[in-house]
C-alpha cells in the first residue's frame, strides 16, 4: 500500500493545555482514527505551547555574558540571554544568529522561534521531549488499542540549501534509524558507514504537509510508511552523534 500523509488541523491555543486530550479532540474533529503502524508526527511548538514554554521578552534580564554575546553577534541582549539559557554548546555565529547545540541538535539560536506565538514572546523547545513522546504513545495504546510511532518534529535549515526540512526532536515507538552497514549497493559494494535517518525522514515528510505559517496543522499521521514500530524505549542519544564526529562542526573548527 502507498504511503499516505493525513494532516490534522487544530485550533489556536495561547495557554497551557492537556496535550493528549487536545490530540484526541483534534483527531475526532478531523474524522480520523489512528491505526496500527501509524506514525503520529507532532510539531515541537505545539508540544511546547502545551507546556507553557513561552517567554515574554520584557521579563528577560540579560546577564553580562549575554550582553557580550549580543555585542559580538549584533543581536538584542534579551535574545542572547535566552539563547545562553537554552544552549548546550555555542560554536560561533554571524550577525543575528548564534550557532548552538540544543538537545543534541545543531541549530541557530538554540531552536528558539518567534513564529506562531503572540507578539513580544518566543517559544522554546519542549521539556523532556522523549518522555512526552513515550507517554503519548502509551496513551494512544490505552485509548485506541493501537501501536503507533510518535515523533515530535521541528523544522531546520540545511547547510548550503534553501528552505527548511523536518527534523525529529524526539520519538517513541518507532525505530529512529536503520543500520545499512554490511548491505551492498547497486554495484555490489558493501556499505560501511551508512545509517538511514528514519525519524528525520518521516519528520520531513510530515513537515511538507504541516506547513510553516498560518496553516494550523500541528499534527500529521503517516500511514503505511514501512517504519519499524517498537515497544522498546528510545534513548535520547540514538539520533545524535558526537560533535567530534560531525563533518560540519569539525569543518567549522578546522577552517582553511
Amino acid at each position: 500500500m502507498s504511503l499516505t500523509v493525513l494532516p490534522v488541523k487544530s485550533s489556536l491555543k495561547t495557554e497551557e493545555f492537556d496535550l493528549f486530550e487536545s490530540l484526541a479532540s483534534d483527531l475526532e474533529r478531523n474524522n480520523l482514527k489512528p491505526e496500527n503502524g501509524d506514525v503520529v508526527v507532532i510539531s515541537s511548538k505545539y508540544v511546547a505551547n502545551s507546556q507553557g514554554r513561552m517567554i515574554e521578552f520584557e521579563k528577560v534580564v540579560p546577564s553580562s555574558d549575554a550582553k557580550n554575546l549580543a555585542s559580538k553577534f549584533r543581536m538584542k541582549p534579551k535574545m542572547a540571554e535566552i539563547i545562553l539559557r537554552e544552549s548546550d554548546v555555542i560554536f560561533g555565529g554571524i550577525a543575528g544568529f548564534i550557532l548552538t547545540s540544543a538537545d543534541n541538535i545543531l541549530a541557530p539560536n538554540a531552536g528558539i522561534d518567534k513564529s506562531n506565538t503572540k507578539s513580544g514572546s518566543v517559544v522554546l523547545y519542549p521539556i523532556d521531549s522523549y518522555s512526552v513522546a513515550e507517554q503519548l504513545k502509551r496513551k494512544f495504546l490505552l485509548k485506541y488499542n493501537v501501536h503507533v510511532g510518535m515523533i515530535i518534529a521541528d523544522s531546520r535549515l540545511m547547510p548550503g540549501r534553501a528552505g527548511t526540512v523536518g527534523i525529529a526532536v524526539a520519538c517513541a515507538g518507532v525505530e529512529p534509524t536503520s543500520d545499512l552497514r554490511g548491505q551492498k549497493d547497486l554495484h555490489g559494494n558493501p556499505l560501511k558507514v551508512t545509517f538511514q535517518a528514519v525519524a528525520d525522514n518521516l519528520a520531513s515528510i510530515a513537515n511538507l504537509k504541516m506547513g510553516e505559517g498560518a496553516d494550523a496543522i500541528p499534527i500529521a499521521i503517516i500511514r503505511n510508511s514501512g517504519a519499524k514500530i517498537t515497544n522498546r524505549r528510545i534513548r535520547e542519544d540514538e539520533m545524535a552523534i558526537s560533535y567530534e564526529q560531525c563533518v560540519y562542526v569539525r569543518g567549522l573548527e578546522t577552517g582553511i
